[in-house]
């Protein structure tokens, strides 16, 4: 199931990029492994998958000591600072970056995760990430530190219609816009899930976070 799952997944990656005239390869899936078990994550390894999402630290820390040492790790949840040691080892790509005091901690590990500023362009309160308006100011922690932010990521609303979320990844897609200049390795787009990764192709996302459509399909 989880082969066929992944295998439909990236069928709907590759169109949505054709209907955008992107390069499929040019999109990372992330495979959301977080409510599943090492057997299924081995299952979609063995259909070529190696970037999976973990979202939290002792069940990353957990799955990569089983797991294949070339699998990618990707940090997807909410990080907190006192939890930052607990992920560098294994983290391959932390998504929710959203505060100078994170930066700081995590600057005190030997982590080499790439770093992607997590925004909250809704102001949902339910959810984690800073206000487009502090992007800069947090980019500039990270500078002071020593760090590199690697781009941005964003946790749209809940929609029934996927379309309904395509203003927000276009306005992601903005933002990164107007920083690069400043800021030129801010080249990654973290947007899209299972029911909206489409879209968000289409709107120029670089790392798609999926697991339901790949897990349970």
């Amino acid at each position: 199931m989880v082969a066929i799952g992944l295998t439909d997944v990236r069928r709907r990656l590759a169109v949505a990029a054709g209907r955008a005239g992107r390069d499929p390869a040019d999109v990372t899936l992330v495979a959301v492994s977080k409510t599943v078990g090492p057997a299924a994550i081995i299952e979609a390894y063995e259909a070529g998958q190696r970037d999976f999402g973990e979202n939290r630290s002792a069940d990353l820390a957990a799955k990569a000591a089983v797991l294949p040492d070339d699998i990618n790790w990707h940090f997807v949840g909410s990080l907190q600072s006192r939890k930052a040691k607990e992920v560098a080892p294994y983290a391959s790509v932390v998504h929710s970056v959203d505060r100078e005091s994170l930066l700081r901690a995590w600057s005190r590990t030997d982590g080499k995760a790439r770093l992607l500023l997590q925004l909250n362009l809704a102001h949902e309160a339910q959810k984690h990430g800073a206000d487009a308006e502090e992007a800069a100011e947090i980019i500039r922690a990270a500078d002071s530190l020593g760090l590199t932010i690697s781009g941005l990521m964003l946790m749209p609303p809940l929609v029934e219609n996927p379309e309904d979320n395509r203003h927000w990844f276009r306005r992601l897609h903005e933002i990164r816009h107007q920083l690069q200049p400043d800021w030129p390795a801010l080249c990654e787009l973290s947007m899209g899930m299972t029911d909206d990764f489409e879209v968000a192709v289409e709107e120029g996302a670089t790392l798609i976070r999926v697991g339901r459509a790949i897990f349970a399909p």
